[in-house]
């Protein structure tokens, strides 16, 4: 089945990233039932929803691993839908996965090195002064494994990874999973540094939806598998459907 292009915005630009008609399937069974999505250049686009909505098989499916069985994924002008994992990487898209996935053996520093290794490490100095300069804690432990890390700098270790890569566009999933309040504030903040002084676009998946929706210039809502909502990140925040279901029924 071929997918319509990615369609022009009434300013006349088209998104950086385009997701069309996605349906992707675990076996028999459609995990993602005709996502559309789209992330503009200098956006922070975030996708809420329940636990097994399909919001991480989303960002893997942008990734490659699995494979969209139907619908568009466009890149920058490029279909990648059927690219490999490997060369997508290399169109300057970073990804942090839910579980944060370090190498737990390797040191801080080693960690942060692998990341450089998809940008064939031309701006490596530079780049690592910019990581501890967004996670300081990262440089106290520049020399300890990252299996021996606490969750909260795991994750900082994580996006920092990412970063060094030098990439367009940093997805992240669930990155304030199972983290301390504290924690997760530093970690949003630094999302919301990086997007206002580099400019860098974000495409963040999350269960927690208001900090989420409170960073997010747009949003879109997940529910089994299909976007049931979308607007403007505050604008979701107060939609009182969005609040009974994903903040604790408006407490927030």
């Amino acid at each position: 089945m071929t997918a319509a292009p990615p369609p022009v915005t009434a300013g006349g630009t088209k998104p950086m990233l385009a997701v069309r008609g996605v349906k992707t399937f675990y076996g028999n069974i459609m995990a993602l039932k005709g996502v559309d999505v789209d992330v503009h250049r200098g956006e922070i686009v975030t996708l809420i929803g329940s636990n097994g909505a399909g919001k991480s098989t989303l960002m893997m499916t942008i990734f490659g691993q699995p494979r969209a069985r139907e619908g568009q994924i466009v890149y920058d002008g490029r279909d990648i839908t059927k690219m490999p994992t490997h060369e997508i990487a290399q169109l300057k898209i970073a990804q942090s996965p839910e579980g944060r996935r370090i190498f737990p053996r390797m040191t801080v520093f080693e960690n942060l090195q692998m990341g450089a290794s998809v940008d064939g490490f031309g701006h490596f100095d530079e780049d690592l002064l910019k990581v501890f300069d967004l996670f300081p804690r990262l440089k106290e432990r520049i020399n300890q494994r990252g299996g021996t890390l606490s969750g909260g700098e795991q994750q900082m270790l994580a996006i920092g990874r990412a970063l060094m890569s030098r990439p367009r566009l940093l997805m992240l999933d669930e990155p304030s999973l199972g983290l301390a309040p504290l924690i997760v504030k530093q970690i949003f903040d630094a999302i919301r540094e990086l997007n206002r002084a580099e400019g860098l676009t974000v495409f963040l998946v999350e269960q927690n939806a208001f900090h989420a929706l409170k960073l997010a210039h747009r949003g879109y809502v997940l529910v089994n598998g299909l976007v049931t909502m979308t607007g403007a990140g505050r604008e979701l925040l107060e939609r009182p459907e969005v609040r009974a279901a994903y903040l604790e029924g408006g407490k927030h």
